[in-house]
C-alpha cells in the first residue's frame, strides 16, 4: 500500500502545485468530510518554463518560498509532498494484457497475477511511468466487467491505462524537492489532479473532458466510468497570450499581463471599439510615454491564440479517439481559463458543455483561493487522501506514490497491492 493510502485521519497532508507562472503550496489535514487546509503559501514561479525546470536553483528558490509561507500559516513543518507534472511531454496509452484462467473461477490471486503483469509494462528508458491505472476487466473477449471475482472463464484480461513523462522531466523536479530538503510522497500529472478536485462523479461516469489551462501548458485529461483513460498536453498557455499582447502593443510584459486581466476578454463585443486603454510603451516607461489603442485591439491578440489554443485540445482528443468517450461535458481549470468569454469560445470551438470547475469536496480556502487557478493544488490534497483504488507501478525509479483509482473494488486493490 502506498503512503498517501496508509496516512490515518487527522494527518497531516502538503502539496506543491508547481507551474510556469505561480508555485502554490496547500498544507492540510485529513478528516473525514476531505481536506482541511491549515497553510497556503504561494510564489511567483522562477525557472520553469513550459510546465519543466529549466533553473534548478530558481525552481527550488520558488517552491521553498511557498512551502515556508504555508508552513508559518498553518504553525507546522512537513517532510514530505505530492507534486504535479505538467511538462516532460507526457504520453497516455491504454495497455492490454491477458492471463490464462483455464475455465475455473476467478480468485483474488488470478486479480493480483494480471495486476502484476500490468504494472510489469515498461517504457523506453528515456520515459518514465507516473501513472500506472487499471481502467476494465475482461474475460475471453467480453469488456467492460468491473468486478471478474467469482466469474468464469479461459482468460482474464486488464487495460492499464499508464501515463508516462521524460525521465530527464521528473529527476529534475525531484531534484528540485530535494532541494527543499523534501521528499516527493507522489508525483500527478495535472490535468489528472485538477479533474480530481473540480469533478462531479456523475461527470467521472458518464464521461468528461478537464481541460487545464496553465501559465505555460494546456493539459487535457478524459475521464470515463470512475477513472481517468487519457491524458495529454499541448505547449500553449496564459503566457503566450501576455507575450502576443506584449509584442502586438509594443509594451512591457508586466503591463501585458495587467491588461490582459483588467481588459482582456476571449470574445469581442460592439462595445471595444468605443473604449480605449493605455499602452505604456516598451523602454520609455519611466518617461510616461503611452499610446491609447481601442480595447478591440487588445481583444484582436487574445481570441486568435485562445482559439488556437482549443484547436489543437479539440485535434489531440479527436487523434486519440477518446473524443466520443468524453461525452459533451468540459470542464475548464487553471488561472488562464478565468479570462472573461474562455468558456464560451470553449463552447463554440470544441462544441461542447463548458463549465468552470473549481475545488470541491476542501475546506479551509478563502475566497480568493478557491477558484480554478487553485484546482490542481486541492487535487493534489485529494489524490493524498483518496479512498480510491492507490496502486503502485513497479518501476523501482519512480516516486514511491499512489499511482491511480478503480471504480468498485477499489478498496480490493488498496489492500492487496
Amino acid at each position: 500500500m502506498s503512503k498517501a493510502a496508509s496516512r490515518p485521519r487527522g494527518a497531516l497532508i502538503a502539496a506543491v502545485d508547481i507551474g510556469t507562472t505561480k508555485v502554490c503550496s496547500f498544507i492540510a489535514r485529513r478528516e473525514t468530510g476531505g481536506p482541511r487546509v491549515l497553510g497556503i503559501g504561494h510564489q511567483v514561479s522562477r525557472g520553469v518554463r513550459a510546465g519543466q525546470i529549466v533553473d534548478l536553483d530558481a525552481a527550488a528558490t520558488s517552491m521553498l518560498n511557498a512551502v515556508h509561507a504555508a508552513e508559518q500559516m498553518a504553525g507546522e513543518t512537513i517532510t514530505q509532498v505530492v507534486v504535479n507534472l505538467s511538462g516532460g511531454f507526457p504520453a497516455s496509452r491504454i495497455v492490454p494484457v491477458e492471463i490464462p484462467i483455464g475455465g475455473r473461477e476467478i480468485v483474488d490471486a488470478d486479480m493480483k497475477r494480471v495486476l502484476n503483469q500490468g504494472h510489469a509494462y515498461r517504457e523506453p528508458t528515456d520515459r518514465q511511468i507516473i501513472h500506472s491505472i487499471p481502467v476494465g476487466f475482461s474475460i475471453d473477449g467480453s469488456r467492460g466487467i468491473r468486478d471478474p471475482r467469482g466469474m468464469m472463464g479461459e482468460r482474464l484480461g486488464v487495460n492499464m491505462h499508464v501515463v508516462s513523462a521524460g525521465s530527464a522531466a521528473v529527476r529534475n523536479m525531484m531534484a528540485a524537492v530535494g532541494r527543499c530538503h523534501l521528499e516527493v510522497s507522489g508525483m500527478v500529472v495535472s490535468p489528472y489532479a485538477a479533474g480530481l478536485a473540480a469533478l462531479v462523479d456523475d461527470e467521472m461516469e458518464l464521461g468528461v473532458t478537464v481541460i487545464d489551462m496553465g501559465g505555460g501548458t494546456t493539459s487535457i485529461a478524459v475521464f470515463y466510468d470512475g477513472s481517468i483513460v487519457y491524458a495529454d498536453t499541448v505547449p500553449v498557455g496564459g503566457v503566450h497570450v501576455t507575450n502576443d499582447i506584449a509584442r502586438g502593443l509594443s509594451t512591457p510584459i508586466s503591463h501585458a499581463e495587467r491588461m490582459k486581466t483588467l481588459y482582456g476578454s476571449a470574445i469581442p463585443s460592439p462595445a471595444d471599439e468605443r473604449e480605449t486603454i493605455s499602452v505604456p510603451v516598451v523602454g520609455e516607461e519611466e518617461d510616461g510615454h503611452t499610446n491609447h489603442v481601442p480595447k478591440s485591439h487588445l481583444i484582436a491578440i487574445i481570441t486568435p491564440r485562445l482559439e488556437e489554443t482549443f484547436e489543437l485540445v479539440r485535434n489531440r482528443l479527436e487523434t486519440s479517439g477518446f473524443d466520443k468517450l468524453a461525452g459533451r461535458q468540459v470542464v475548464l481549470t487553471g488561472g488562464a481559463a478565468q479570462l472573461p468569454g474562455t468558456r464560451e469560445l470553449a463552447g463554440m470551438i470544441l462544441d461542447k458543455q463548458v463549465r468552470i470547475g473549481k475545488p470541491t469536496r476542501i475546506s479551509g480556502l478563502a475566497e480568493a483561493t478557491g477558484g480554478p487557478a487553485f484546482a490542481t493544488a486541492a487535487g493534489l490534497l485529494h489524490f493524498a487522501t483518496s479512498e480510491r483504488a492507490e496502486t503502485r507501478g513497479r518501476d523501482p525509479n519512480a516516486p514511491d506514490a499512489p499511482k491511480g483509482m478503480f471504480g468498485r473494488i477499489g478498496g480490493w486493490l488498496k489492500e492487496n497491492l
